[in-house]
């Protein structure tokens, strides 16, 4: 299928690595020009040149702090229009519910929530102009199955749902969607460190299983998701083939949620 993603221009945020980064490869791939960010220049520039190097398209990289009104002005200026937009920039870190202190809270909104809502209110004028765009949030299974081991992180993923719905209810007949994705447990770099803390060293398949089995025994794969997995269902609604669908949480979450709607 051909995803008619050749004359687009793309920005994922938050791509140095894992799910981000496989989104990237995943558009660049598809033809997409594509433009990754992180906080620090010297990962940017490091996951730019590896792109190019495993897809051979054409890649770009902005650096900035999305976590600050200040970083996504920087980064939308030296950005400029895009067709597609992709809110993956976040954060997670488990916590006990009443350890979690104002400025946790405050934290994981400006990241996880507010990096996505200034960087849509900044770049979706230019897709409405134009009568075609993709706005996407990396949202999570965590988002309608709040996890009580980091509460903080599960309300900022539900408020991401609102936003999906919220944004593509304001301009119908605009060509532009705006989609969520929910993934779930995902292999990627930061979770793979933060099994390691739990005591899986190098090989963390057993942790993995431990944490399938005890946290999400509702699973149906029963396994972690591969980062490509989730960039595969994104790339698709980013594409032309997924312009009826918007409003829509999506998920990836390997059959985890029970609810049937």
């Amino acid at each position: 299928m051909d995803f008619k993603l050749n004359d687009k221009r793309a920005f994922v945020s938050g791509s140095t690595q894992g799910i981000g980064y496989a989104i990237a490869k995943g558009l660049a791939e598809e033809g997409a020009d594509v433009v990754i960010n992180g906080r620090r220049q010297d990962k940017v520039d490091a996951a730019v040149a590896k792109l190019k190097d495993e897809t051979g398209g054409k890649v770009s990289g902005v650096a900035g702090d999305l976590g600050t009104a200040e970083g996504v002005d920087k980064v939308v200026a030296a950005l400029g229009d895009v067709d597609i937009l992709v809110n993956n920039a976040g954060i997670f870190e488990p916590k006990p519910v009443l350890e979690i202190t104002d400025a946790d809270w405050q934290r994981f909104f400006d990241v996880n929530v507010m990096s996505g809502i200034r960087l849509t209110r900044a770049l979706l004028p230019a897709m409405l102009n134009k009568g075609w765009g993709r706005v996407i949030f990396i949202s999570s299974e965590s988002g309608q199955n709040i996890p009580a081991e980091m509460v903080h992180y599960g309300v900022t993923k539900t408020a991401q749902l609102a936003l999906t719905r919220g944004f593509a209810e304001s301009f119908p007949g605009s060509g532009v969607t705006v989609n969520a994705v929910l993934p779930g447990p995902t292999r990627s770099e930061g979770v793979v460190d933060f099994l390691k803390e739990m005591g899986g060293d190098g090989d963390t398949s057993a942790v993995e299983a431990d944490f399938i089995k005890q946290g999400r025994p509702t699973s149906i794969i029963q396994r972690f998701a591969e980062p490509e997995e989730v960039a595969n269902m994104v790339v698709y609604l980013c594409s032309e083939a997924a312009s009826a669908t918007t409003g829509a949480p999506v998920r990836v979450e390997g059959g985890l949620l029970r609810s049937i709607v």
